[in-house]
C-alpha cells in the first residue's frame, strides 16, 4: 500500500447535536486533475497539473488523482509523469477505465511504464451504464471483468481501488454483490461514485452503512465516496458517508467538475475544521490553490456548481451527448438551461462525426480531425461548440479543395474512445 494510504488520523470529537461520529477523521483525495479530464472544455497542461499538485500537497491532501489511462501511450501520459515528478508517485492515483480484459491489461502496463503505484479501476455498476459501456447489463459479466482487472493489477503489485460508476443508483443487492466480489478478489478500496446527483445525506449514509455491513470483510476494506454537486448536497453527503463508515472523501478544488461539479475541497476542509476541530490541513493555502486551478484550467470566470450555469450541461464525451438521460438527474430544460458541446482538443472522429451531422457526408473525418487538432494547437486551444466545429469544417474543405486533407495536414493520432465515468 502506498505511503499516502497508511498514515493514521486523529480522533474525532462529536459536534453538538450530531450523531456519534466515527473514531477517525476521513482521508481526503482530490480529483481535480482527473475529473477535469471529463469536464467539457477544461484541459490542464503537464506544467499546470504539476503546479496544482504541489499546492494540493501543501494544503495537506493525502492523494492526488492524476490522469485517465485507457491503453498504451495515453494522451494523459505527460500529465501523469509531470505530477509524479512534482509530488512523487506515492501520493498519486491514476484512473484506469475497464471495458475489456485486453484493454485493461494494456492500460495497466501503461500505468507501470509511467511509474504508478496506485490505480483506480473504474467499471459501470448500474444495469443502464453497464449496458451502454460494456455492451451488456449482466452482473455476472461485470463481476468477472472486475475480478480479472483487480487480479491483473495486483499481479503488478499495484494498490487497487475499484470504483462503481453510477453506484448511487445501482440497486443495493446488485451493488453489494459487486463490492463483496471485488474485495474477495484482492482490492484494497471501493469508491462509491454518485455519477448522477441523486443522494441525500440520509440515503448516502444508509447506503455506505449497508455496504460496510454486508460487502466489506473487515475494517481493512476501505470505502471512499465521490459525490457530484448538481443538487448542492455533495459536502453533506460526504460527511454523512464518513459518519456511516467511509474512510476516504473525494473532492475537487473549487468543486470544479462535470455535471454540476463535485464535492468542493475548501468547503469540505472547513467543515472538518469547524465541526470536528480537524487541524490537519493548511487552510491558509486554499485561496492560492483555488486561484491557480482557475488559471490553469483556462476558466474565464470562477467555477459555480449546480444546474443554472452554462457549464452544468456542457459535454465533450460522445456517450453523454447521445445518452444524456443516463447522466442527468434533471433535464436542462426544466431549469431554463440547455445541453451543449464544448471541447478544445480532446476529440476524435466519432465525436466530430456526431457534431457535423449531415455535414460529415463526403468529408474525410479522420483527416479533418488531424487538421482541427493542429489548428487548435496553433490558436491556443480555444473552446469549440458544435457550430464552431461545422464552420471550421468548411474552412478545412476550402483549404483541401476536394474534401480530403490539405497537402501538409498532420497525420491523424489515434484517440481512444472516452466514456463518461464517475
Amino acid at each position: 500500500m502506498p505511503a499516502a494510504s497508511s498514515a493514521s488520523a486523529a480522533p474525532v470529537p462529536s459536534p453538538p447535536g450530531s450523531p456519534p461520529p466515527r473514531t477517525r477523521l476521513p482521508r481526503v483525495s482530490d480529483a481535480t486533475l482527473r475529473d477535469s479530464a471529463h469536464m467539457a472544455g477544461v484541459e490542464f497542461s503537464p506544467p499546470g497539473a504539476a503546479a496544482v499538485a504541489v499546492l494540493l500537497r501543501r494544503v495537506g491532501i493525502d492523494l492526488v488523482e492524476t490522469g485517465f489511462l485507457t491503453g498504451a501511450h495515453c494522451a494523459d501520459a505527460p500529465l501523469v509523469e509531470a505530477v509524479h515528478e512534482a509530488v512523487g508517485p506515492g501520493h498519486c492515483v491514476s484512473l484506469v477505465a475497464v471495458r475489456s480484459r485486453a484493454q485493461v491489461v494494456t492500460a495497466l502496463d501503461e500505468a507501470l511504464r509511467l511509474g504508478c503505484r496506485s490505480v483506480m479501476l473504474s467499471l459501470p455498476t448500474s444495469a443502464e451504464h453497464a449496458g451502454l459501456k460494456l455492451g451488456s447489463p449482466s452482473l455476472r459479466r461485470l463481476m468477472t471483468l472486475a475480478r480479472v482487472a483487480i487480479g491483473e493489477a495486483k499481479d503488478r503489485r499495484l494498490h487497487v481501488t475499484f470504483s462503481g460508476e453510477d453506484a448511487a443508483r445501482t440497486p443495493l443487492d446488485r451493488l453489494t454483490e459487486y463490492v463483496a466480489s471485488g474485495f474477495a478478489a484482492g482490492a484494497d478500496r471501493f469508491r462509491l461514485a454518485e455519477t448522477v446527483s441523486s443522494l441525500t445525506p440520509w440515503s448516502c449514509g444508509e447506503l455506505v452503512a449497508a455496504l460496510r455491513k454486508d460487502a466489506c470483510r473487515d475494517a481493512t476494506d476501505e470505502v471512499e465516496v465521490h459525490c457530484h454537486n448538481m443538487l448542492g448536497m455533495a459536502v453533506g453527503n460526504s460527511l454523512a458517508a464518513h459518519a456511516a463508515g467511509a474512510d476516504w472523501i473525494s473532492v475537487t478544488t473549487a468543486g470544479i467538475g462535470e455535471r454540476g461539479g463535485n464535492t468542493p475541497l475548501a468547503e469540505l476542509l472547513c467543515s472538518l475544521r469547524v465541526l470536528y476541530d480537524d487541524d490537519r490541513h493548511a487552510l491558509e493555502h486554499l485561496p492560492e490553490l483555488t486561484a491557480e486551478v482557475h488559471r490553469r484550467a483556462g476558466l474565464d470566470q470562477p467555477f459555480v456548481s449546480g444546474p443554472a450555469t452554462d457549464r452544468a450541461f456542457a459535454y465533450e464525451i460522445l456517450g453523454q451527448l447521445t445518452h444524456p438521460a443516463a447522466y442527468e438527474s434533471i433535464a436542462p430544460e426544466q431549469v431554463g438551461n440547455h445541453r451543449t458541446l464544448r471541447v478544445r482538443t480532446r476529440f476524435g472522429p466519432p465525436l466530430l462525426t456526431w457534431a457535423l451531422g449531415d455535414a460529415a457526408d463526403g468529408l474525410d473525418v479522420d483527416a479533418y480531425c488531424a487538421w482541427l487538432r493542429a489548428h487548435q494547437e496553433r490558436h491556443g486551444r480555444p473552446a469549440l461548440d458544435r457550430d464552431g466545429i461545422r464552420r471550421l469544417a468548411e474552412t478545412f474543405k476550402a483549404a483541401s479543395g476536394t474534401g480530403g486533407a490539405p497537402p501538409n495536414a498532420p497525420a491523424a493520432h489515434a484517440t481512444a474512445p472516452r466514456a463518461g465515468l464517475s
